[in-house]
């Protein structure tokens, strides 16, 4: 008799906590996280530094949650192949995404898209920030950005601006920075960062925006000279460089960044574990320092933090693609 109802007891026991479970998911998911290898899907080809950025990262994530972080490289489409995969994986925390400014601009890009960011993902934390600058030939008569606007006020179109391709951060930095100080400037778009340098030098194109990584080089052999910084906050690799908005031109700012989203409905405490690695690991000296290097500040935030940049980029660059008649993509 006494073994029936210890047995009775164990079932009801075993029952009540898979109804617990049941009715408070939260309490129960997420405990042990993670028990297993956890990919990170970057939207780029391997080699480039958000790519290398994001290594750096996962490396740090590895060692301070005891498993394996690992990156798969989805390149295409503007990031929509990366994301629309990391939307269908799921909600567990064991696929993580890279989004940022690329992902808010893909958003105000296309006429649609086979996820919604701001609703099929939730923000974690933001993890690097690049510094974007406005740079010309050694030797030029534009030694500042006010030299720009004067030039082009005198001969409205003749102020060739180089970019690379229509749609990325650089190119509507070109365009945002044309509304903002009221000019008439030409925007040249190429296909990649190696073909506009040489047109630049070659005085092809008058000045250009580009990321501080991809003209490094160039600007150490003084070849190239960086005007001004494109952020509210000088750069710290070119200290002495003024931001555009230290120039005269108020309320330009154009800083581009990235960080890491999860799937919307990934519980909450998996959130909080992975924001806290984040934040542990990201002021480390060494990360700090392999960053700098490749032309990279680290940076943690709060989830709501970078949720708010999400929504506040897209809302900025939708209102730029629109004032300058970009064409939406299919």
């Amino acid at each position: 008799m006494r073994a029936g109802r210890a047995a009775l007891a164990i079932v009801w026991t075993l029952g009540l906590g898979s109804w617990l479970a049941a009715a408070w998911p939260e309490a129960s998911r997420g405990a042990d996280y993670p028990i297993r290898a956890v990919t990170l899907i970057v939207p780029y080809a391997a080699g480039g530094v958000a790519d290398v950025g994001m290594r750096i990262l996962s490396d740090k994530l590895s060692s301070r949650l005891n498993q394996q972080f690992v990156v798969e490289n989805r390149p295409g489409a503007a990031g929509v192949v990366a994301a629309q995969a990391a939307a269908a994986a799921a909600p567990d925390g064991y696929t993580l995404l890279m989004t940022g400014n690329n992902t808010a601009i893909a958003a105000a890009l296309f006429k649609s898209l086979p996820y919604n960011v701001l609703t099929d993902f939730a923000s974690v934390s933001t993890a690097a920030f690049f510094d974007l600058l406005l740079v010309t030939r050694a030797g030029s008569p534009l030694k500042a950005v006010q030299d720009i606007v004067a030039a082009a006020q005198k001969n409205p179109g003749k102020i060739n601006i180089g970019t690379i391709n229509p749609g990325s951060t650089q190119n509507l930095a070109a365009e945002l920075f044309i509304s903002t100080t009221g000019i008439k400037a030409t925007i040249v778009p190429f296909r990649a960062s190696p073909d506009m340098a040489g047109a630049l030098m070659r005085g092809d194109i008058d000045v250009a925006f580009e990321f501080y990584a991809a003209i490094s080089g160039l600007l150490a052999d003084k070849k190239l000279v960086a005007i001004a910084s494109a952020g509210l906050q000088r750069t710290a690799y070119l200290p002495a460089v003024p931001t555009v908005g230290e120039s005269g031109i108020k309320g330009y700012d154009v800083t581009s960044w990235n960080g890491i989203s999860v799937p919307a409905a990934t519980p909450a405490k998996i959130v909080t574990i992975l924001n806290q690695a984040m934040k542990d690991v990201i002021p480390s000296p060494d990360v700090q320092d392999r960053a700098k290097q490749m032309g990279m500040a680290m940076r943690w935030s709060t989830p709501e933090e970078m949720t708010a940049r999400m929504k506040a980029d897209i809302a900025k660059w939708s209102a730029v693609i629109d004032k300058a008649g970009i064409a939406k993509r299919d």
